[in-house]
């Protein structure tokens, strides 16, 4: 679909390509935007990755799950990094570019799971952060005490505080975190690659003494597990129109994946030569920390999850940055009510910002009466950005396949096969994460679809196209669905 043009009373014109290209340097460099990638990649998981790794795969099927891991989330990393060269014109990452190749509707749905997977994925920060904290004080142990509800709350409001400042303020604060939380995780590789023990590494190497199952059953596990420390690679793709320069979206993306990758292969591998892997997998989270304890003494445990909290904070920061952005862009398309796209004084998306912390407010709330709320929240969070990434490497085929872009034809074969595969692995991560979080994502869809509707009552439009009716009938049948399995109990999300 093409983009329309810019409508009077707009807060932000659109620019040429020319313009994005050549802009003034008043954006968002390429530190930054790489920050912004790292930032919202490293949360939790890593400081987990070890004992949930464990529980899931021997060494040998760990290997063949990176391996297939890395691929398809390096081609989707491509297919990021191509539509930004490709098509500059399209802002706001997997929000544009479903917008721009399946029409509004889709791009509505893309940045309405996109945020909701967002805020729902802080509050399980929050969650964990609180947890952690509980280390050092017995109130706050578990996450979801009072005190630590209240701890939380008050954390929230300051990084409100804080981005309401202006977002380029935030995102230079979250270089900074992001930054010293990358100093916990290389210290702990240092001090692993050194206890390395290459037979603990290689007993049992495909797990035939475990009750892990069979090769493809510990692949496929572990490669859930991977889902959620890769959530965060189009970071820089949503911020786009914020970048200083076009080019360096790409840039950061490839560069931020590959640097992560690294980190994440480094501390999952190097815990299999510390301890044997049923030692391993009992650890209790943060398992990095029990890890550390266990090479050098006590300081190891408290230092990690220092490191942790220091993380959390940074995530926190980076995925409220992404969450008012992905709010921001779809209102000034007239996609979402333009309430949302008003800035302050400074930059900064109030509205959105505001909507988005009060349902992190009321869900922090939620988390006292409820059980097992961190695994469930992250389960939730990382099944709702999935189709996102979906609709953006299908948009990658669609380009390469019409032709669009390539007028000499350069590159269309590569990046059709580079698409395709990203698509295949969307697909299969959709299909992973469990048919029950689809319904669920249909009935998020389905209560934002009255957010859609008043944007278009605001401009005078019908509420849908003809076009729009078949995928709105589809979100209908999946909320009803999820509706009448949360009350007969078929659906326990």
């Amino acid at each position: 679909m093409t983009q329309h043009a810019v409508r009077p009373g707009r807060g932000t014109a659109r620019r040429s390509r020319q313009d994005r290209t050549d802009a003034p340097p008043t954006g968002l460099a390429l530190p930054a935007l790489i920050a912004i990638v790292v930032g919202s990649m490293i949360g939790s998981g890593i400081f987990a990755l070890p004992s949930q790794m464990a529980g899931s795969a021997a060494p040998g099927p760990l290997l063949i799950g990176w391996l297939v891991t890395g691929v398809g989330m390096l081609m989707l990393a491509f297919v990021f990094q191509t539509l930004a060269r490709r098509k500059p014109d399209v802002d706001g990452g997997v929000y544009g570019y479903a917008r721009a190749g399946f029409g509004e509707y889709i791009g509505f749905t893309s940045a309405w799971g996109y945020w909701v997977s967002a805020w729902v994925g802080n509050v399980a920060y929050l969650v964990l952060l609180m947890a952690t904290l509980g280390y050092w004080f017995g109130g706050f142990e578990g996450g979801t005490t009072a005190p630590a509800i209240i701890g939380a709350s008050v954390l929230l409001w300051v990084v409100h505080g804080l981005t309401l400042s202006g977002v380029r303020n935030a995102a230079f604060a979250n270089v900074v975190v992001t930054i010293a939380k990358v100093v916990p995780i290389v210290t702990f590789i240092a001090i692993a690659a050194v206890g390395f023990e290459a037979g603990l590494f290689t007993a049992d190497f495909w797990g035939t003494g475990s009750d892990l199952g069979g090769t493809w059953d510990q692949v496929r596990n572990m490669m859930l597990v991977t889902v959620w420390v890769f959530i965060g690679i189009e970071g820089a793709a949503v911020y786009s129109q914020r970048a200083r320069r076009r080019r360096d979206v790409g840039r950061a993306t490839v560069v931020g994946f590959l640097a992560v990758l690294a980190l994440l292969l480094a501390v999952n591998l190097l815990s299999y030569g510390l301890l044997a892997q049923a030692d391993v997998a009992a650890l209790s989270d943060p398992s990095m920390a029990g890890l550390l304890e266990h090479e050098v003494g006590s300081w190891g445990a408290g230092f990690i999850s220092a490191g942790l909290i220091v993380s959390l904070l940074g995530a926190l920061l980076a995925w409220v940055l992404l969450a008012v952005e992905i709010l921001r862009l779809p209102a000034l398309d007239r996609v979402l009510p333009r309430a949302l796209g008003r800035e302050n004084g400074r930059g900064a998306p109030a509205n959105a910002l505001w909507l988005t912390n009060l349902c992190i407010q009321v869900l922090l709330l939620w988390t006292l009466v409820n059980e097992n709320t961190y695994t469930d929240l992250v389960y939730l969070a990382t099944s709702l950005i999935l189709l996102p990434y979906l609709w953006s490497a299908a948009y990658q085929v669609k380009l390469a396949v019409t032709g669009e872009t390539y007028d000499d034809g350069t590159g269309r074969g590569r990046d059709i096969a580079i698409g395709g595969l990203a698509l295949a692995y969307a697909v299969w991560l959709v299909y992973a994460g469990g048919w029950q979080y689809v319904l669920v994502a249909g009935l998020f869809y389905l209560v934002g679809t009255a957010l859609f509707v008043w944007a278009r009552r605001e401009t005078g439009q019908q509420p849908f196209t003809r076009r729009e009716l078949g995928p709105v009938l589809v979100v209908v049948g999946l909320a009803v669905t999820a509706v009448v399995g949360l009350v007969q109990g078929f659906v326990t999300v």
